[in-house]
């Protein structure tokens, strides 16, 4: 770990110290896991495909989440310029090519954080319109079902 507050753990992911939770609290043991082998985020993966409510809440969570991580990119972009000017200023194979350059990378390197920070965003949007194409497309449009005719897992009652 070096002295400038930023981190790489052993998986190349960064973090930031001096009293930041980097941690993920929600993260489980491994348990709900994809076939690819990569876990899933438990608050979305917990939701069954139930019915109409379940869609409903995938969609809010969901939206949740990116408006958290949005934040989150958009809060560590402007520490992580402060952090950046204040650790290279001074750099002796930085020094020669001048102060202003090392403000100018930095700004490269947090533009980049920050459109994470916008594509968060927008996942949360794309989320809303998700759950408005589902409502019109199956909730909206069919009739009331039977249910002792069909039998379905899928719970259309649950809204």
């Amino acid at each position: 770990m070096s002295n400038n507050g930023i981190f790489i753990n052993e998986e190349g992911s960064s973090g930031r110290t001096a009293g930041h939770d980097t941690s993920y609290r929600g993260a489980s043991n491994g348990s709900a896991a994809s076939s690819s082998g990569r876990s899933r985020v438990p608050e979305l993966a917990m939701i069954p495909w139930s019915g109409p409510r379940s869609i409903t809440d995938y969609a809010r969570v969901g939206r949740g989440l990116c408006r958290e991580l949005g934040e989150e990119f958009a809060m560590g972009s402007d520490e992580l310029y402060a952090v950046l000017i204040r650790s290279f200023k001074g750099h002796p194979l930085l020094a020669m090519v001048g102060a202003p350059d090392v403000r100018r990378r930095a700004k490269r390197v947090v533009k980049r954080l920050k459109r994470a920070a916008e594509l968060q965003r927008g996942a949360g949007v794309e989320l809303v319109k998700f759950h408005a194409q589902f409502r019109k497309e199956f909730v909206d449009i069919l009739p009331q079902a039977n249910p002792e005719k069909r039998k379905s897992a899928f719970n259309w009652e649950d809204d």
